[in-house]
């Protein structure tokens, strides 16, 4: 079967180790899973770590080659989505503009197997824009990251804001929403991480899109193709709770009306929870994921099987979703030189 991997990540070296020489944060240092301990702030009780399997692509894609399908992915970056915005302006273009040259080396190393999307520095928005633009129109990225704060403002509806989502729209791109660790984590210490892993980060995800429908974003930007990460976090679940509290609001339509017009993933480790999300957003709104390396392929695709879905609703999860939401396209082909070929000899 052909899939697609609509939510994989590989970090590039380069960019942790532009962390690496930073004396403030945010900062990074290597650490002994052969990746990178990532600092924001000082005083945290959960930080970031990475580990070997993130970087290299390679056996990235070896290990996909290895589940007996042929699987393309989607980069995108996850929880260090936020770091760039937490960097002052000019510092934050420069990282970032690293990150995008390197997804676009990847993409240009494999051509129609992996498409990349870029990080975008939030902290200001002229420059936000400036590096989408360079992102799309010099880089050929397919989309964009949005981390759940903008730092530790968890105010990514921000009116000032408002220019970014508008060319968001306007480029036509799927911006990828992505939980990190700037909030809630203070909230749900101890326990070695697992109660903010477990859920901060879908509390985050969750709050961050409902800021999009409660501020009017989507209601003023109808084609804004927003991707919620981790089969769109808690809000399915609470639909009837978001639709009964958000009269307040004084959005035209119920909160569930511009909830179900994003789209997620089925990174879940959970198959009831798949199956709530496909019905919920419909099998069109849907893409197949793993979070890899954070999470094992072999299992999501153990719990997709226990979905008993149509071979028609299996093609539309793995495939053919990921290539219309997303818009992927295959390379185009190489030109043919204009010159004469050498006469024989």
């Amino acid at each position: 079967m052909h899939i697609i991997d609509s939510h994989f990540h590989w970090w590039p070296r380069s960019v942790s180790e532009w962390f690496c020489k930073r004396k403030t944060f945010p900062y990074a240092h290597p650490n002994d899973k052969g990746g990178y301990t990532y600092l924001r702030q000082d005083g945290v009780d959960y930080i970031l770590n990475s580990w070997t399997e993130w970087f290299d692509l390679d056996k990235q894609l070896e290990h996909m080659d290895g589940l007996g399908h042929q699987v393309d992915v989607v980069c995108s970056i996850g929880p260090f989505s936020v770091f760039f915005s937490d960097l002052p302006g000019e510092a934050g273009r420069e990282a970032a503009t690293l990150w995008n040259e390197e997804m676009a080396g990847a993409q240009k190393k494999y051509p129609g197997r992996l498409w990349a999307s870029a990080a975008v520095p939030l902290i200001d928005t002229r420059i936000a824009i400036e590096v989408l633009n360079d992102a799309v129109g010099r880089l050929n990225l397919m989309g964009v990251n949005m981390p759940g704060s903008i730092g530790a403002d968890p105010r990514i509806d921000a009116e000032r804001l408002e220019p970014f989502y508008a060319r968001v729209e306007e480029l036509g791109i799927p911006l990828f929403l992505h939980p990190t660790d700037a909030v809630f984590a203070d909230a749900l210490t101890g326990y070695d991480g697992s109660l903010h892993l477990s859920l901060g980060r879908v509390i985050e995800v969750s709050v961050a899109a409902m800021r999009l429908v409660l501020s009017g974003m989507m209601e003023r930007h109808p084609k804004l193709k927003v991707v919620m990460s981790h089969t769109g976090g808690a809000l399915p679940y609470q639909s009837g709770r978001m639709d009964k509290n958000t009269p307040k609001a004084k959005l035209p339509k119920p909160a569930s009306t511009y909830l179900k017009r994003m789209y997620t993933d089925t990174v879940s480790p959970h198959a009831a929870g798949m199956k709530f999300a496909i019905e919920y957003y419909g099998i069109d709104n849907v893409m197949y994921g793993t979070d890899y390396p954070c999470w094992e392929p072999t299992q999501a695709l153990k719990l997709i099987d226990e979905l008993k879905l149509s071979p028609e609703h299996k093609r539309k999860l793995f495939y053919d979703n990921a290539r219309r939401i997303l818009g992927l396209r295959d390379p185009a082909p190489a030109k043919q030189s204009a010159r004469e070929p050498m006469p024989a000899k």
